[in-house]
């Protein structure tokens, strides 16, 4: 529903200025770790029925991290766009349930999708969530580290 057209878009030259990225990033050792803390919260970024173990197109394992909570980033989006900053500020309140931002761990599958969520909360105003970027991939190269599947509820 939106203009189109087939000539390439002129754009005046920009400027970039480089700042510290928007998430701070954490291992498998600090996510094992805090994953019994109520106070953290593990944030999967799949696709629902992946975080459920339901389908696994990728990796050799199926399941989530125990403990970890679904918000499937495509969440952010209305209409192929980020939500609206107080949406998303409410969506990701509800989801943090009081715990502070900086709380927040996001993961997915190898640590793509989880920036978008992480960006998401940035949007919202709610600055400070951190990234595990090995994500599922790398959790799961681990046999002892544990598996869990099902869907949150």
């Amino acid at each position: 529903g939106l203009p189109v057209s087939r000539d390439a878009p002129l754009r005046p030259p920009g400027s970039l200025t480089a700042r510290a990225p928007l998430a701070d990033c954490v291992d498998a050792v600090a996510v094992l770790a805090t994953r019994d803390d109520a106070a953290t919260l593990l944030i999967d970024a799949r696709a629902p029925e992946r975080y459920a173990g339901e389908v696994e197109p990728i990796d050799p394992v199926a399941g989530h991290i125990p403990g970890a909570v679904n918000r499937f980033w495509q969440a952010n989006l209305a209409d192929g766009r980020f939500k609206d900053a107080a949406t998303l500020r409410a969506e990701f309140e509800a989801l943090l349930a009081g715990r502070a931002p900086r709380n927040a761990i996001h993961q997915c599958g190898s640590g793509v999708t989880a920036c978008h969520n992480a960006l998401a909360m940035e949007i919202a105003g709610l600055s400070g969530s951190r990234l595990y970027p090995g994500s599922w991939s790398e959790w799961i190269a681990d046999a002892a580290r544990p598996v869990a599947k099902g869907r949150t509820p």
